[in-house]
């Protein structure tokens, strides 16, 4: 497929971070043009058709806010893409707010600059192919053909061009938010905002406010109003990720939103109209929560107009080696700079590891892999916890302290009995695998 490729303006004072994010785009193909100043950047934009803009926000004399106002204003289908080195929510909210189509931190590796880039001109209207008018949208970010998968993948597709309430529920590290940004990214609201807020990562007396906003004087240190995450989605999507952990304020506040279409910031009397589609996902049961009244029933049917449930790893075990050669590409050529292989063995021990932690996990180990090893992954490039697993007996299933005591015996062989290897992969301390080898 033979396409146009894009022009892209990077924009930093920092020479080396915009030779090394020249060098990133031009091996994958971009027209690259460079600027140290907002000034050698306007002279560019006025003499050339840029189809990207990337920027650093911090730079003296006139910084990057101005520069991507400049661009909205005058040029104003083009995306932007904000690079910084000083990330803080209010400046995210900020560029958000100014028709930033996604926020790179550094250090930032070559493939986040590739997924970062390719999110930012996939809201661009798309060059004609020189072979083909159109291609359909496709979900390339979930990888797998089990039957688990598609069925996610055929729900995504009923429900992307319309604004219902979706709740995502799986085990950590199965994917959740890849869901939410295919949902978003696929769709018809694929050009406007796709803000993602972990609501177990902020502060329980921030999330209110950093969600809903707040006006000035709502609490010490409230000097000017400020928009909330909602806002700042406004047309688009926000993503509530670990909705478990929000406190039955903020789930009040939250029910009004879905209820009415409406937010009232901190310290506010008036509400303010709303539009926008709200995607929640947990690992947490959040029936069991109801039931145990840490959270609102009534909130939990609002959210779970459509629920879609992700599949945790070990129930689709037919998927780890096309996940596991994502991965391997992905890394092989971050750190190797070619493609990695795994030999026969250490396949073998991927393939039936459970993987409790999902992708997550599946991605540290091969990411630790390709490092560790020379040119092909092979056993002692894998960590301990994948070599001793369980094989169920031949008489059949066992009591629990039967099983386990198996298992300790078996990691006591293979480490020849050093309790302080065994006690590490064990994840117990040497005091309870001393007791429990007493127990035998």
């Amino acid at each position: 497929m033979m396409l146009q490729k894009e022009n892209i303006l990077i924009v930093d004072d920092d020479v080396g971070i915009l030779e090394l994010i020249q060098r990133h785009l031009q091996s994958m193909d971009y027209h690259t043009f460079k600027a140290i100043s907002v000034k050698e950047a306007v002279a560019i934009l006025r003499d050339t058709e840029i189809d990207l803009l990337i920027t650093d926000l911090k730079m003296p004399e006139v910084d990057g806010f101005e520069l991507i106002q400049f661009v909205s204003e005058h040029y104003p289908k083009m995306p932007k893409l904000v690079v910084t080195g000083y990330p803080s929510i209010q400046d995210a909210l900020s560029a958000i707010k100014s028709g930033v189509v996604d926020y790179l931190v550094k250090p930032f590796t070559k493939v986040e600059l590739k997924q970062a880039v390719e999110k930012s001109l996939f809201s661009l209207p798309k060059k004609k192919s020189l072979l083909s008018p159109s291609e359909p949208k496709k979900y390339n970010e979930i990888i797998g053909e089990s039957e688990l998968v598609q069925n996610v993948i055929q729900i995504i597709d009923r429900v992307k061009d319309n604004k219902a309430t979706i709740y995502i529920s799986g085990e950590s590290g199965t994917g959740k938010e890849l869901v939410a940004r295919s949902i978003h990214y696929n769709g018809k609201f694929s050009r406007e905002p796709f803000i993602a807020v972990n609501c177990g990562g902020i502060p329980e007396n921030l999330l209110e406010s950093e969600l809903f906003g707040y006006v000035k004087g709502a609490f010490t240190g409230a000097e000017d109003n400020r928009e909330g995450f909602f806002q700042a989605a406004e047309g688009g999507t926000i993503f509530l990720d670990e909705i478990g952990n929000a406190s039955l304020g903020v789930q009040t506040r939250l029910l009004r939103v879905l209820q009415e279409k409406e937010v009232v910031k901190v310290g506010a009397r008036k509400s303010e109209k709303i539009d926008l589609r709200v995607i929640a996902a947990t690992n947490s049961d959040l029936r069991e929560m109801v039931a145990k009244e840490t959270f609102r029933e009534d909130l939990y049917y609002r959210l779970t107009v459509v629920e879609i449930q992700v599949p945790p790893l070990r129930d689709r075990k037919e998927d780890i080696p096309l996940i596991a050669d994502k991965f391997l590409y992905k890394y092989g050529n971050e750190y190797k700079g070619r493609y990695v292989t795994i030999d026969t063995e250490a396949k073998e021990l991927i393939n039936r590891y459970d993987w409790p932690g999902n992708i997550r996990e599946l991605e540290n180990v091969i990411q630790r892999a390709v490092i560790m090893c020379d040119r092909t992954i092979g056993v002692k490039d894998l960590p301990e916890t994948l070599k001793f697993q369980i094989d169920f007996p031949e008489e059949g299933l066992l009591p629990l302290k039967d099983m386990e005591r198996k298992y300790i015996q078996k990691v006591l062989v293979a480490t020849n009995n050093n309790q302080t290897k065994a006690a590490e992969i064990l994840q117990i301390d040497r005091k309870t695998l001393r007791a429990k080898i007493k127990e035998e």
